[in-house]
């Protein structure tokens, strides 16, 4: 019988919908208990010999657990959602392994959850509500979007979506990225590409939307914070690595930075001992951007189709995205 591992949560807690479907071509379908977020890597290496695939969520996919799955006819990786830092895609790549993702799926869900954090630090709501909660009446000087520059990092389809939603309440809007981005792409979205640091300089607020590689761990660092505008902002929708989460710390403690809002951080969930839960300037999410009704049902559809279409039981009506 072919075995499929279910490790991404969210396809664990709809997966009733496609049981008929893995019944029908005599599939397994193996859903581990994942505590936590994700699989670590010894967790993997147990389970993934004797899969033919796995949907993924964000665990760890060392060379190891390639190599001794590869071994016992591991097919293809397929990756629910976007990010691939988790996996080793050089190792895939080396033994024939092709890792699949589904690109330019929710950029519009965690855009949305990046404008709700801009929204909610320049006027201070989280902080009112708690106020009102706590039987006070708190009134916080906020800032006006409209006299804002907002600085995206990273122009792919989540970058471009929190562009749209940005130029839509009156911000001016400029961009980096690792690679020039066609100018007709920048131009529906009303983006000026410019180099990284001239991006942090001229910059309110700070959106991270890139994906995490090895060249840019820590691109928020010291170095970058001191090039921003005293006052402003950070907003990390992109992954939590990205920032240098001790030098975030002392940019706020210093007012180099007014705020941040962090859907995602170095490590997950948040440690108790973080002095990020230091500010009540900082305003956390639970790496949640793309968990809505509608992207949710939409990347498991997608993931589910990918397997069934590397495996050879049914055509996957879109062109798989491999990465590796």
């Amino acid at each position: 019988m072919t075995s499929i591992a279910v490790t991404c949560l969210h396809l664990q807690r709809h997966f009733a919908k496609f049981r008929s479907l893995f019944d029908k071509h005599g599939i397994e379908a193996v859903l581990p208990e994942v505590r936590g977020q994700q699989l670590n890597a010894s967790e993997i290496r147990r389970l993934l010999p004797g899969m033919a695939t796995i949907i993924a969520g964000d665990d760890v996919i060392d060379r190891e657990a390639l190599a001794a799955a590869k071994e016992q006819g591991l097919k293809a990786v397929i990756k629910w959602g976007i990010g691939t830092d988790s996996i080793d895609k050089e190792a895939a790549r080396g033994l024939g392994i092709p890792v699949f993702n589904t690109p330019g799926v929710f950029g519009d869900e965690v855009a949305d959850l990046a404008l709700s954090f801009l929204l909610l630090l320049t006027r201070g709501l989280h902080l009112m509500d708690r106020s009102v909660r706590d039987g006070g009446w708190l009134k916080i000087e906020g800032r006006s979007l409209n006299a804002m520059t907002a600085g995206i990092i990273g122009l792919g389809s989540i970058g471009r979506a929190i562009a749209r939603r940005c130029t839509a309440v009156g911000m001016r809007v400029l961009g980096a990225d690792a690679v020039r981005i066609d100018p007709a792409l920048l131009a529906q979205s009303a983006i000026t590409q410019l180099p990284f640091e001239d991006v942090l300089v001229r910059s309110d607020v700070v959106l991270l939307a890139c994906a995490l590689t090895a060249d840019n761990h820590h691109l928020m660092n010291r170095h970058a914070f001191a090039h921003m505008k005293r006052g402003s902002y950070l907003v990390n929708v992109g992954r939590g690595p990205l920032v240098d989460e001790s030098a975030l710390a002392e940019a706020l403690s210093t007012g180099q930075l007014a705020g941040a809002g962090l859907d995602v951080f170095e490590t997950e969930p948040l440690p108790a001992n973080s002095p990020l839960r230091a500010f009540d300037t900082c305003v956390f999410g639970t790496h949640n951007g793309s968990n809505t009704r509608d992207a949710v049902d939409r990347v498991n559809r997608m993931t589910v189709e990918i397997a069934l279409d590397v495996l050879g039981f049914e055509r996957a009506p879109f062109a798989p995205n491999r990465v590796a």
